[in-house]
């Protein structure tokens, strides 16, 4: 018999980090309370702003766009993705996204196994210190920590 338990969230309520300067992210669901499973997020993203190249070991991805429009890589892939568009990433694929809107943008992110809360708990503080920005080194240890490898760099929006 399972532990978990059945979760109704409400609008705008979960766990609120942060990562890049003017980006946070939405836990509505974590590892924690699925057993491990999944998480299942809201990502608001600053315009002209998104993740270095990377991929995820272990984790599978699903982006559902929500709001804005974004270029997206997976493997050897780029397409633009609009309100409506989704992506499926599997685990070991290497993939980023840049926002192409001149506002913030959203969308919904599923991992599965889950766990990335405990990535941004630490990845945010990093990104948003008064001493700057960390060097891509500490950028890629706190990665490898979190079973993801840094590959290069952000997408341009060109």
């Amino acid at each position: 018999m399972s532990t978990k338990k059945a979760k109704i969230v409400a609008n705008g309520t979960g766990l609120e980090l942060q990562s890049a300067p003017g980006e946070s992210i939405l836990f509505q669901l974590t590892a924690e309370e699925t057993g491990g499973a999944m998480d299942y997020m809201i990502v608001t993203v600053a315009p002209n702003s998104g993740p270095p190249l990377h991929l995820h070991h272990i984790q599978e991805e699903v982006f559902h766009i929500i709001k804005g429009r974004f270029k997206f890589q997976a493997g050897d892939e780029t397409t633009i993705c609009e309100k409506g568009d989704f992506a499926y990433v599997p685990a070991g694929t290497p993939h980023a996204f840049i926002n192409l809107s001149d506002e913030p943008g959203e969308f919904i992110a599923v991992f599965t196994p889950g766990g990335t809360d405990k990535f941004f708990e630490e990845f945010g503080p990093m990104m948003n210190s008064d001493s700057g920005p960390p060097d891509e080194e500490e950028v890629a240890a706190l990665l490898e920590k979190h079973g993801m490898s840094l590959l290069g760099p952000p997408l341009s929006a060109d």
